[in-house]
């Protein structure tokens, strides 16, 4: 069950969120996910992966645009969607109850690119990390055009992409991002650009795409507390065979 809240985006007027809780949490992290452009967060895919993400551990938060939130259906122009996103980062900072040590941004097409905007642009937001869903590399039709911004992001980044997505498959952008070392592309195998198989493979199979789609991005969020545990383990394992070590040496004397 997600909560609602909302915020205001500058003079612009007011918009509305929504956190959905992680019930085990992974990490002292929250992920920021804005909506495409031809829905708001109440469209079924963003309420959809919104819980499944929560569910694998990581709290996560969505917003409206004004645009949407207005129900209208163009989107906002370039610097008021940028300025949507960057309230919607202080709101979060700004509110208790989430853990914020590592803030994640991202969001489904549309949403993810002005994202990898603000991520790109650095300006002191202290951000860990983008998760993008359905990345839009090209306008349909149109491959020459290529929406390449997402280069100048010098942050983790995770792109969940669909193998046959008409706006960029996976493999388009495995191949974009081949000399982004921070960058990594998980491919759901059948998937357009919503993530959705054809309905010949059957509702169990979409299941299992998306659920493999949630738990690698919060993988991808817990990743750096993974490793410290690890280094944490291995440190003590260490210690106690220094004391072993030392144990027997006294018990030879």
């Amino acid at each position: 069950m997600a909560s609602g809240f909302s915020f205001d985006v500058g003079a612009h007027g007011k918009v509305s969120g929504a956190i959905y809780r992680a019930a085990d949490p992974v990490g002292q992290a929250t992920l920021v996910l804005a909506h495409g452009a031809g829905a708001p967060r109440t469209h079924p895919f963003m309420t959809s992966m919104a819980a499944r993400i929560a569910k694998k551990g990581v709290d996560v938060v969505t917003f409206n645009f004004l645009y949407a939130e207005a129900g209208r259906k163009m989107p906002d122009r370039v610097e008021l969607l940028e300025a949507t996103w960057r309230a919607a980062v202080a709101t979060v900072r700004a509110r208790g109850g989430l853990p914020k040590e590592r803030l994640f941004i991202g969001g489904k097409s549309m949403g993810g690119r002005i994202a990898t905007h603000i991520a790109a642009a650095n300006e002191g937001l202290v951000l860990a990390g983008v998760v993008l869903l359905g990345y839009p590399l090209h306008p349909i039709g149109k491959p020459e055009v290529v929406r390449d911004e997402i280069l100048r992001v010098r942050l983790p980044m995770l792109v969940v992409q669909g193998s046959r997505d008409d706006l960029g498959t996976a493999a388009d952008m495995q191949e974009l991002l081949a000399g982004t070392p921070r960058a990594r592309v998980h491919t759901v195998e059948g998937g357009d650009h919503s993530l959705a198989l054809p309905k010949r493979e059957g509702a169990e199979r979409q299941e299992r795409e998306l659920d493999a789609a949630a738990a690698a991005i919060a993988a991808f969020v817990a990743a750096p507390r993974a490793r410290a545990k690890a280094k944490r383990r291995t440190t003590t394992a260490k210690r106690a065979a220094n004391r072993e070590k030392t144990t027997m040496n006294e018990e030879k004397r």
